[in-house]
């Protein structure tokens, strides 16, 4: 594969778009209509919490958390389509059921809500696979990631904040990194430009590699007696002319 794999297309735009104003509306309907969506969350170690597995991305205790969780999903979700096209319905979809299972087993016995696992899947998952690829634009995109939300790595640990679900957080972080090991690494490489790099490029055919050996020698292909002296351009002698420049001091003894 190549560069014309990086290619724009409307899930660049559109499923960020439209994940994002999902996530929104479902909000907008919680504060419209009075509904308690917090018990659609993930309750760990509880049958009727797995249900949050599916749900809790999609619940937000208020604007900031809303808002906090908007700006890198509209990012993170559109570098995955244009990067990542025939992983990305893959990695959300099992990254937001394996993160919200691993929830579910290690959280503490409360309610987990909001789409931060799934952030957390696309920045390990970007990061982990830029990295095994080690294709320049790939390994460039994790730095960027890193870079970016490389904070995010402290929000793993149980002690930096007790108000928001680590577990998730850590959950994310380890269904990403699974993930990037489930989907084979694609083979890339430089576009094919000249004609020596294609696969059926012939040298003896060639009018110029035709004159070298396969160590890179010069090799002389015409018989003797058709040289001629003065014409053959790898064996005539043309004078050399020299341009000769005199410093100051040289011009003052002239």
């Amino acid at each position: 594969m190549n560069d014309n794999q990086f290619k724009f297309s409307t899930s660049v735009v559109g499923l960020p778009i439209l994940f994002v104003l999902l996530l929104w509306i479902v909000y907008w309907v919680q504060i419209r209509f009075d509904f308690d969506f917090y018990q659609n969350g993930i309750y760990p170690r509880d049958l009727s919490g797995l249900q949050g597995i599916v749900f809790s991305p999609f619940i937000h205790e208020n604007l900031d958390h809303l808002y906090n969780n908007s700006l890198p999903l509209l990012i993170l979700l559109a570098a995955m389509p244009y990067f990542y096209p025939k992983q990305t319905f893959g990695v959300i979809v099992y990254g937001i059921l394996f993160s919200g299972f691993i929830t579910w087993l290690i959280g503490r016995t409360n309610f987990h809500i909001g789409a931060s696992g799934l952030i957390y899947v696309l920045v390990s998952f970007i990061f982990f696979k830029g990295l095994q690829t080690k294709y320049y634009r790939l390994v460039a995109l994790s730095l960027a990631v890193i870079l970016i939300y490389g904070g995010m790595i402290w929000y793993i640990f149980p002690d930096v904040d007790q108000s928001i679900s680590w577990e998730g957080h850590l959950g994310g972080l380890i269904s990403g990194f699974v993930l990037t090991q489930y989907y084979k690494t694609p083979e890339y490489s430089k576009p094919l430009i000249y004609d020596w790099q294609f696969p059926d490029f012939d040298p003896q055919s060639d009018p110029f590699m035709k004159h070298f050996d396969e160590n890179g020698n010069f090799v002389n292909t015409k018989p003797e007696e058709e040289v001629e002296e003065g014409n053959d351009y790898f064996t005539s002698n043309y004078p050399v002319r020299y341009i000769v420049t005199k410093t100051e001091s040289e011009d003052k003894e002239d």
